[in-house]
């Protein structure tokens, strides 16, 4: 009688014991492809928030030199070294047939916060530069200013509005340049560039450049939007395995402690 309990005592014990490595089992399995899911997840999450990043880590300067120099073969540009005094970069305009038609310089700052300091010293820099225009690119704007502006002589823009600008840009002392040269002595070329800014040309120029902005500002928001409710399908989806994977755990400890009153059943 005392062997037929032992050996129930002893069942009783395997039972529980291959019940308790095959939950455990499963478990890990179900934790590690949750874990599978989540960073999928994280790095779909993190390739859409690069949008339209060209390189990963480029600096908005490096876009900015980069952008001049495929655009712009024949122009000089010039990258200022760190720790020098002067605009990030600095454009020498020329074309096929004359070099040196104008000079612009750019100066970009990424950082949350505006600060008036730097109209101050691209105003000095572009002086120093001897810059028909000086651009500061930006990814901050000042208070109630909310696109391309002109502070103080200087031109504000973000990113995506610089890449319209500086073409209109170019073409303009281009023009003014060709001007002066066939009326040499006729005006003074501050006042030409003001009026050329100040008039209809440039006005209609630069409207037609901004709608074609809000036009992919509007593209970009649709493609949010989109990625937005990808995120949110496959987090529900996410919820759903996790939940079924806890009842699945509950089952399991259901059979368990099942199995474990049978066998008290059995001894009594």
């Amino acid at each position: 009688m005392q062997e037929r309990k032992e050996i129930k005592t002893a069942l009783e014990q395997q039972i529980k014991k291959e019940a308790s490595d095959e939950i455990e089992l499963r478990l890990k399995q179900k934790d590690e492809q949750i874990d599978q899911i989540r960073k999928q997840l994280e790095e779909a999450n993190r390739k859409a928030t690069q949008g339209s990043m060209q390189v990963q880590g480029e600096t908005l300067e490096h876009i900015i030199e980069e952008y001049l120099a495929e655009n712009f073969p024949l122009d000089e540009i010039n990258e200022v070294a760190k720790g020098r005094k002067g605009a990030d970069c600095i454009q020498i305009i020329n074309t096929r047939s004359k070099t040196n038609c104008g000079t612009i310089i750019y100066e970009s700052k990424s950082t949350k916060a505006w600060s008036n300091d730097w109209i101050e010293k691209l105003k000095q820099d572009k002086i120093q530069a001897s810059a028909d225009i000086a651009v500061l690119v930006t990814a901050t704007f000042p208070r109630n200013v909310e696109r391309l502006t002109l502070i103080d002589g200087i031109w504000v823009c973000s990113l995506e509005e610089f890449r319209g600008l500086c073409h209109v840009l170019r073409d303009s002392l281009i023009k003014l340049d060709t001007a002066i040269a066939s009326q040499q002595n006729k005006g003074d070329k501050m006042v030409m560039l003001y009026d050329y800014f100040t008039g209809s040309e440039f006005k209609s120029k630069w409207t037609a450049i901004r709608e074609g902005f809000l036009a992919e500002k509007n593209m970009i928001n649709k493609e949010r939007e989109t990625m937005e409710k990808l995120w949110s399908a496959r987090e529900k989806n996410l919820e759903k395995i996790i939940k079924n994977a806890a009842q699945i755990q509950g089952d399991i400890e259901g059979i368990s402690d099942l199995n474990s009153f049978n066998l008290n059943l059995l001894n009594e």
